[in-house]
């Protein structure tokens, strides 16, 4: 596979399950090494350095926030993880919830939301350091047709704004809306284009 993503682009990885796009995804965040060729991020960092890392959101299938903790705790919480200055870090959890639409429920423990809630709530905690690449392995998964609608208005603004998108989906509907997608079958790419 040979992929070169532009900047401020949304870039769709579309296929079923099992056709190997978390796989990508890993390889591409440094959390496993890929058996033959190499890749390079922001023009040749290494994938998993502490300077890729940084400059990496990412938003995955499966519920990654503390339940017990309130939505603002763990915006908060993932802030530092990233390294947000502390003088910075409540600005921009406040303007991260308000772009999900969660201002109004930052005290509600997270255990206590719905699943769309939660999914925001996820994408609120992957974009507070304002991330150059978004990595989003299914981030509509389970969520109703008027809020997915929704998430890929948000991640339009999020592409004007500067951010590189990479979006796994199932959905040749919300593969659709990428400036280009890769098509995966078993590990293979079919297919790459608008």
């Amino acid at each position: 596979i040979t992929l070169d993503i532009p900047q401020g682009s949304i870039f769709g990885l579309l296929g079923p399950n099992g056709a190997g796009k978390t796989t990508l995804l890993r390889m591409i965040m440094g959390l496993i090494k890929p058996d033959g060729g190499s890749v390079r991020l922001f023009g040749g960092l290494e994938p998993g350095s502490e300077a890729a890392v940084k400059r990496i959101g990412y938003m995955p299938q499966e519920l990654a926030l503390y339940p017990g903790l309130s939505v603002m705790e763990n915006v908060l919480f993932f802030g530092r993880l990233y390294g947000v200055p502390e003088p910075e870090l409540r600005r921009r959890a406040g303007e991260t919830l308000e772009l999900v639409e969660l201002a109004d429920r930052r005290d509600s423990l997270v255990g206590t939301l719905s699943g769309g809630m939660m999914r925001r709530a996820m994408l609120a905690s992957a974009v507070i350091h304002h991330p150059d690449l978004l990595i989003l392995d299914e981030p509509t998964a389970g969520v109703d047709p008027l809020l997915r609608l929704k998430f890929w208005e948000w991640f339009g603004q999020l592409a004007d704004g500067g951010a590189t998108l990479l979006i796994t989906t199932h959905h040749i509907s919300e593969a659709d809306r990428s400036q280009e997608v890769v098509f995966f079958r078993l590990g293979k790419v079919i297919r790459r284009g608008a």
